[in-house]
């Protein structure tokens, strides 16, 4: 995944499975839809990718499209459910955005991701 940053340093008190994600968007789309269920839902660009395989397949889409660097900026964890906010840059129209990902775990692993301004 050339070219998709993230801070290097994982807001303290973020769920395992969602710090691996911001960990491994740089280096592995494998290892992204490993912190996911086998049936998991992610929701990007109002387009649904179910199940590990569409994940790592959207993963490795996005960050070679775009070129994204990601810098987290907030996390609240609410139970099962945790939103991070995100100043996103890359080469997308009205680049740089704030982001919101909103995770939803299972049994320790992602269920559902939206990513939403």
């Amino acid at each position: 995944m050339v070219g998709m940053q993230t801070t290097p340093t994982p807001l303290p008190g973020l769920p395992a499975p969602i710090a691996g994600y911001f960990e491994h968007q740089t280096t592995s789309p494998a290892a992204v839809a490993r912190c996911f269920t086998d049936d998991a839902l992610v929701v990007d660009e109002r387009q649904a990718h179910r199940g590990r395989a569409a994940i790592e397949v959207w993963n490795a889409a996005t960050s070679s499209t775009y070129k994204l660097s990601t810098e987290l900026l907030a996390a609240e964890v609410d139970g099962p459910r945790t939103t991070v906010r995100a100043k996103v840059t890359g080469s997308f129209p009205g680049s740089p955005i704030e982001l919101r990902f909103r995770f939803t775990l299972t049994e320790g692993l992602i269920t559902r991701l939206e990513i939403a301004p």
